[in-house]
């Protein structure tokens, strides 16, 4: 854009400074800043990129050769091409064009898309002439089948290869393989910029295009102004209407020209709603959208069309002022035909020649030629006007439309732009644009800083009162720090209490994950002991043990075996739960005083007493205690299993069937072979009798045991130890005593640093926003200033700082007099 104001020289460094000054404080960095920094960016850009965006044939490129009042962009009827096209301003003598080629392999990608899309082979090489002769053939008879280029989406997809492969024989020469090419209009040897834009107008070049950028001189194009076409959001190849998607949501975009198609549709398309709600989420644009129903005289002619696209804008545009109905093709055309005479027949031999060149002799009729005489006949738009106008049968139409313009000239002509609504849209354009664009983007951005400044005036605010409260003498702190001893105290004792209560609470609902591994730990050790157990038991060492016992007999009863057995696993059984329960306990407090020493209550309590006040050794001690009563609730779960099971004996059991098979088979001899023989079945026995009881412990009773233990000796622990550190009161005074009046004096001394940090942030902030200020005042904005921080809002406790300067401005009701002055 043009030179900002001199006062807004500095714009972006006094907005960053407040930004900075917001993520300097902890409290605000959670503000999001993401739209003031839009907004910066938005006021201070040099360019306001302004994007054209619509559905394919929807007349977007009419709508800018209308505006500009030049025929710079390519429009045609069911043509779709994936160019994007940039004017921008040049001066008179310094007008140019740069185009910008699609690479071969982008070509061919294009290609194979549109031939799948048709129903056509894959194309094998398109540098083929045979090839690009079948395709021909085979588009033009689809656009035969569909009744023009126009009726379908299978029309419009085989009218754009046609395109795409006559641009690429045409300017073969200038296409890389790979690279994207560009090229300077000279390099055409094009002496204008009339010459290079019919170049790109024509159909087949666009259609090979990647890009143009277009240098002209418009008003309208001035202060950084850039106008975008972009391709249809329903074209044909699905990657040429990404682009306009991507650039529609580009932070680049400042503003949108949204031309939509139902006042010849009828209604929107699931493309063109779409287009809206993205628009809507980019902060960039804002509300600067321009709502273009295109196609308006389409409706002239049709009454149910017309109401329908009322009922549409007063149903679902009611909220913007920006809606606007034109005829891209009248507006345009008549801005051209002003400047034509009979003498060129308004245009038919001049710029209407090559779409009246016929290959059999007979004139054809442009579209507009023919726009216009059902204008002059059937659009009812005259009937209330001087102009009497007729068609005659006997004529062509360009005849007719020659002979109208001779009888009513350049009157009829106004009369026509007028009705196409192009004066109205141009000059709502321009109107924003040279009146009103800058000042809104300015007065986006204070809207968006006012936000933030305001939360960090209040927090300085909030600041300066909070070292307000703080004492400033020595000894007056003491007495404070010392008035507050009691309560600090007690607030030690109760988080600690809070503490402790919480992580027992945390074991009992399961939801510490390492007190859990612990335990899930102690079950698979279980689990894999007793599998041990039994695969290593011994009957043989069972029975020497049983008749060692009993000296006087020769051999030892099936029932004697399993006796051994049941001590022996019960015993084994009973060690390595009581070891894995010391580990539990073990790391359970261990974990529990890396907790405590991380505290703040922990640390408090150190400043106060210069100790923990026994915490430690209290939970030392009690780790004894809870370890002493795991290991005797371990000792007590084993030994219950060396009773069997409840219903080990119970009839129709598959034990009491094991057990008897077993003592059929150890009945066979007396000696030791027969039990020995049978150790397999034994083994067997005592797992039917022990896996159900190690199973209710581990994953049962056990667990139970072991949280109730710690739930009963931590909490009341906790209490006690809450009510022990209240009542060291004296010894934390005597303490503090000591201490005290280092402490103040550093906290004296940090509260200075912290009120000079805060009056110099005050002061940069100050500075900021009344530089800001000055240059919205300047942008006639002054309604719209930034609040600054006044000597009756902030005041200084320090003597030394009192007469410190503000920048040199005088601050008085929130704004600076020197902005009043200026």
């Amino acid at each position: 854009m043009s030179e900002l104001p001199l006062l807004c020289k500095n714009l972006k460094e006094q907005v960053e400074c407040i930004l900075q000054l917001v993520q300097q404080e902890p409290t605000l960095r959670s503000q999001d800043i993401t739209f003031v920094q839009t907004s910066l960016n938005k006021a201070i850009s040099p360019k306001f990129e302004i994007v054209f965006a619509g559905a394919f044939s929807a007349g977007k490129s009419m709508l800018i050769n209308a505006l500009l009042e030049r025929e710079l962009l390519y429009s045609a009827e069911g043509h779709a091409t994936g160019t994007e096209c940039k004017i921008e301003y040049a001066e008179i003598d310094k007008e140019r064009v740069v185009l910008t080629f699609l690479s071969e392999a982008e070509i061919r990608e294009q290609a194979v898309f549109l031939c799948q899309q048709l129903g056509f082979k894959t194309v094998a090489n398109i540098n083929q002439a045979d090839v690009i002769n079948l395709l021909r053939q085979g588009c033009e008879a689809i656009i035969q089948q569909e009744g023009g280029e126009s009726k379908s989406e299978r029309g419009k997809q085989a009218k754009a290869l046609i395109l795409l492969l006559e641009g690429y024989m045409a300017n073969r020469d200038r296409i890389n393989t790979v690279n994207n090419a560009t090229y300077s209009m000279e390099q055409f040897h094009f002496s204008n910029l009339k010459e290079a834009a019919g170049y790109a107008r024509r159909g087949s070049n666009s259609a090979v295009l990647k890009r143009i950028e277009y240098y002209c001189n418009h008003p309208l194009l001035q202060d950084g102004n850039v106008i975008i076409d972009t391709p249809g959001i329903d074209a044909p190849v699905e990657k040429d209407a990404q682009l306009t998607y991507a650039k529609i949501q580009d932070p680049d975009t400042s503003a949108v020209v949204c031309v939509l198609k139902p006042a010849s549709a009828g209604d929107m398309t699931k493309e063109e709603t779409e287009l809206l709600e993205l628009m809507r989420q980019n902060a960039g644009v804002r509300d600067r959208v321009f709502y273009v129903f295109n196609r308006i005289d389409e409706t002239w002619y049709n009454t149910q069309l017309r109401q329908r696209l009322d009922d549409l804008i007063n149903g679902q545009f009611r909220d913007t002022n920006r809606v606007y109905k034109t005829s891209g093709l009248l507006g345009f055309y008549g801005s051209q035909i002003k400047q034509t005479s009979t003498k060129d027949r308004f245009g038919l031999d001049s710029f209407f020649a090559e779409s009246v060149k016929s290959l059999d002799g007979k004139e054809e009729t442009p579209q507009f030629v023919y726009a216009f005489n059902n204008y002059c006949v059937n659009s009812g738009k005259l009937s209330a006007t001087k102009f009497r106008v007729s068609v005659n049968g006997f004529e062509t139409p360009n005849q007719n439309y020659v002979r109208i313009l001779a009888d009513w000239g350049n009157e009829l002509i106004e009369q026509l732009i007028e009705d196409s609504g192009i004066e109205e849209f141009r000059s709502s354009v321009t109107r924003y644009l040279i009146e009103e664009k800058r000042s809104q983007l300015f007065k986006n951005l204070a809207n968006d800083l006012e936000d933030v400044c305001i939360k960090l005036k209040k927090h300085y605010q909030s600041s300066q009162r909070n070292l307000d409260s703080q004492p400033q003498e020595i000894e007056t702190m003491k007495a404070q720090e010392l008035q507050r001893l009691n309560q600090q105290l007690q607030q030690i004792g109760k988080d600690f209490n809070q503490h402790i209560t919480e992580e027992i609470n945390l074991i009992i609902t399961s939801s510490c994950d390492a007190f859990e591994t612990d335990f899930k730990q102690l079950q698979s050790r279980m689990i894999r002991r007793l599998d041990e157990l039994l695969d290593t038991f011994s009957v043989a060492y069972a029975y020497r043990r049983a008749t060692i016992s009993h000296p006087r007999n020769a051999t030892a009863p099936l029932l004697a075996i399993l006796v051994e057995a049941f001590y022996y696993l019960a015993n084994q059984l009973e060690d390595i739960l009581i070891e894995s329960s010391q580990q539990i306990v073990a790391n359970f407090f261990q974990r529990l005083l890396e907790k405590i020493r991380k505290s703040e209550y922990y640390r408090q309590l150190y400043r106060l007493l210069d100790n923990d006040g026994g915490i430690e050794q209290e939970i030392r001690n009690l780790e004894k205690r809870v370890t002493q009563a795991v290991v005797s609730a371990a000792s007590v779960e084993c030994d219950r299993f060396v009773r069997e099971s409840p219903r080990f004996y119970d009839e129709g059991t598959f034990s009491i069937y094991q057990f008897r098979q077993t003592l059929l088979q150890t009945s066979q001899t007396y000696d030791a072979e027969s039990i020995v023989e049978a150790e397999p079945a034994i083994r067997q026995l005592l797992k039917l009798d022990f896996e159900p009881k190690v199973s209710q412990t581990i994953r049962k009773s056990f667990r139970q045991t072991i949280n109730q233990i710690l739930k009963t000796q931590l909490i009341p622990m906790a209490e006690q130890k809450a009510d022990d550190i209240l009542q060291q009161y004296p010894q934390a005074r005597a303490f503090l005593e000591k201490t005290l009046e280092q402490e103040a004096e550093v906290k004296i001394a940090n509260n200075r640093r912290l009120l000079n940090l805060l009056q110099a942030n005050v002061e940069a902030y100050n500075s900021a926003a009344s530089s800001i200020n000055l240059c919205l005042q300047a942008m006639q904005l002054s309604d719209h200033c930034l609040p600054v921080i006044g000597d009756t809002e902030f005041i200084y406790f320090y003597p030394e700082l009192l007469n410190t300067a503000t920048n040199g401005f005088m601050i008085s009701d929130g704004l600076i007099d020197g902005v009043q002055e200026v």
